[in-house]
């Protein structure tokens, strides 16, 4: 059995080059197109579906917190004082679990953890996935048009790479964003949530776009001198064909892995800001300032500190091993 495993991933593979069908000693052997033979390794990576079962179970969670709201009974806002002692710690084991609270409360206010951790996560992916578009769109364009026009065009845009690179994200965001606030709110003003998570998603693609576009950059100068270009500008193709229809459908593959590892740095990245107090405020709720809320309890309460922190390494592991499974398997000379 394992004899022939060998020679029939190999046919497998030379598939690419052989068009819809061809006819191998009597035997029809179907074409496969470059996302299915993907697909097929994705399938056979125990890593890949492991991984990617978690990350779209985490995603229904967070789509749906709404319906598991209205199902759970419990807002993200609702107090249980009553649940709690004269010190403000949750009676009962593992910091108040129990059949009503699936984690717990949190201490002091006597705020439901389940259902703050699934409107939290919402929150996260939701900013981390608006960034990652965001920014390889951003990163896509500037690379293309850097890498395929180059001259001066090309110099500018890399002066900017340069810059955005070089930056500190952490210092800059620290000095930004209060700032930001504070142009358009006064200290007493309550800062609108969509303001809030406009100016980190802004934070982000200053950033973000950089890597990508650097990435791109190297690719496109590597294709613009192939047979297929040379053919569509002898044709009188314009700059947006051949950018858009004969260079982009090729830099497909370094996108889509620069895109899924982009949205774990930006999960955790948003995750920091509010740990610091700079990121999403109250009353969204966040896993990076439940997190610092929760250190303040650290001995008294660790599941307070437990499930929200557990949250956002399975959500960060995931989706890194998952990024890490498709750029083996978009990668045609990948042995996995």
């Amino acid at each position: 059995m394992n004899a022939t495993r060998g020679p029939e991933r190999q046919l497998e593979e030379a598939t690419l080059s052989s068009g819809p069908s061809e006819n191998r000693g009597g035997t029809t052997v179907a074409g496969r197109s470059p996302a299915q033979l993907t697909w097929l390794r994705l399938r056979r990576d125990r890593t890949a579906v492991i991984s990617g079962v978690t990350l779209v179970v985490l995603l229904v969670i967070a789509l749906a917190a709404p319906l598991i709201e209205w199902m759970y009974g419990i807002g993200p806002q609702d107090q249980f004082q009553h649940a709690l002692d004269r010190y403000g710690m949750p009676v009962g084991p593992g910091g108040g679990v129990s059949g009503e609270h699936w984690f717990g409360l949190e201490p002091g206010l006597g705020r439901d953890i389940f259902i703050r951790m699934t409107a939290g996560m919402r929150t996260s992916l939701l900013i981390a996935f608006a960034a990652a578009t965001i920014t390889s769109a951003l990163g896509v364009v500037a690379g293309t048009l850097a890498g395929y026009v180059g001259g001066w065009l090309d110099s500018v845009i890399g002066w900017f790479i340069d810059v955005a690179l070089a930056l500190p994200f952490l210092i800059f965001a620290l000095a930004v964003v209060p700032t930001v606030s504070l142009r358009f709110y006064g200290p007493r003003e309550a800062v609108p949530a969509g303001f809030q998570v406009a100016v980190i998603i802004g934070i982000f693609a200053v950033f973000g776009w950089a890597g990508t576009a650097r990435l791109v950059r190297g690719q496109v100068v590597s294709l613009r001198e192939r047979e297929f270009v040379d053919a569509a500008r002898v044709s009188g193709a314009g700059l947006g064909h051949i950018l858009f229809r004969e260079l982009l459908p090729n830099l497909w593959a370094p996108i889509l892995v620069s895109f899924s590892l982009a949205l774990p740095a930006y999960i955790t990245a948003e995750a920091a800001l509010s740990f610091l107090g700079i990121g999403v405020l109250e009353p969204i709720p966040d896993l990076g300032r439940m997190i610092e809320r929760s250190l303040g309890y650290l001995q008294t309460d660790p599941a307070y500190v437990f499930f929200p922190g557990i949250t956002i390494f399975v959500v960060v592991f995931a989706f890194n091993l998952f990024g890490d499974a498709l750029r083996d398997a978009l990668d045609p000379r990948s042995t996995r």
